[in-house]
């Protein structure tokens, strides 16, 4: 069994072998390590969770409002709000319709009626254009099928949305777009040997650094991300938490779906709660706890 979950691991083995950069790190019996020991040998270091700084910020004014969002056989009557800042957080089981109402935020569903509001102005649905001339960014659940093209190289992946805005009279400007995307690889501390490697080579966690990097080039208002960590091994997930944490302190406002509570309840503000195509429930900060999200969820 080979898994990147602590709580599985756990649960269900017997023995834990670690392997690092293609090398044997150790072999124990699970019952004689532990969730940090586990981690400090599969990333090399100490890996430290601490509160996210966006927490403390005075949050900005609303730039997503969504009002009665609704499409036939997969979500109905959804509303919800983001302001700047600040990190909300979506739950729900599978099937629970979350990564559908990111989907119809972002343009993506031709059936889905009901009001979206960027900055207190009404966007049309069903178009992707408008979304991101409202600087609407979205990191999809299955990044190497929707997120990237995995043949393309980092430079042209990131500017792939952008190329309007890197062109000059209809040609692209080479100069600029390099300028731009080595500034945003050196930002979100993107490993590569360099910005013209090929996006497939990437481990998953810098794969997942690119394709955020893409929203970012045109300084989006709103990411929405669909489990941003999945996939990526829990050194990554920690410098994925930053990146997420570090942005939402500059103002933006970020729409969260996860699979992994802990995640949600560590890094969202709020954490709206899904079921069966509806929102059950909202939780504050405050209120966070797993049970109270499993109640709101199952």
């Amino acid at each position: 069994m080979w898994s990147h979950r602590m709580d599985e691991i756990f649960r269900l083995c017997d023995t834990i072998t670690v392997l690092r950069d293609g090398k044997h790190v150790a072999t124990e019996p699970a019952a004689q390590t532990n969730r940090e020991r586990l981690i400090r040998q599969m990333v090399g270091r100490e890996v430290l969770t601490r509160r996210p700084k966006h927490l403390d910020i005075t949050l900005g004014d609303e730039i997503l409002r969504v009002e009665s969002l609704s499409s036939t056989g997969k979500f109905e009557n959804v509303s919800f709000s983001v302001r700047r800042g600040e990190v909300v957080g979506m739950a729900g089981l599978v099937g629970a319709g979350r990564s559908e109402v990111a989907k119809a935020i972002f343009g993506l569903d031709p059936a889905a009626t009901g009001k979206v509001f960027i900055k207190g102005q009404p966007m049309p649905l069903r178009n992707i254009k408008e979304s991101m001339r409202h600087r609407i960014g979205f990191l999809p659940e299955d990044r190497k099928k929707e997120g990237l093209v995995l043949g393309m190289n980092i430079t042209d992946n990131i500017s792939l949305p952008h190329l309007d805005y890197f062109s000059h009279i209809g040609f692209v400007d080479r100069k600029r777009e390099v300028a731009e995307v080595s500034k945003l690889t050196q930002r979100l501390r993107v490993k590569a040997p360099s910005i013209e490697s090929i996006t497939a080579g990437l481990s998953g966690g810098n794969q997942q650094k690119v394709a955020i990097a893409k929203w970012l080039a045109r300084s989006c208002d709103l990411l929405i991300a669909d489990e941003p960590t999945r996939g990526v091994d829990v050194g990554a997930k920690a410098e994925l938490y930053q990146l997420l944490d570090e942005v939402a302190c500059q103002g933006l406002a970020i729409l969260m779906i996860s699979s992994e509570l802990p995640e949600l309840l560590n890094l969202a503000r709020r954490i709206i709660v899904m079921r069966e195509g509806f929102l059950t429930g909202e939780l504050s900060h405050e209120q966070f706890s797993q049970e109270a999200l499993l109640h709101l969820m199952a």
